[in-house]
């Protein structure tokens, strides 16, 4: 997958967590509440490897 594609899923993964944990935290689920923090920290992750795949081909561009 491409750095871009990790992005935008990890984006998207973050912003369901972030739902889930307010619906959670409203309806008073804390399984829900557990599932949109695991799921937003997922997307967090995504993200990262999207970034670490930008700065490898920066590097190896500049090579």
């Amino acid at each position: 997958m491409s750095s871009t594609g990790d992005k935008v899923k990890g984006m998207a993964n973050e912003a369901s967590g972030n739902v889930k944990q307010a619906v959670g935290k409203a309806t008073d689920n804390p399984k829900l509440q557990g599932e949109g923090f695991a799921q937003e920290r997922k997307g967090e992750a995504q993200q990262a490897v999207g970034d670490a795949k930008d700065a490898v081909k920066k590097t190896i561009d500049k090579v």
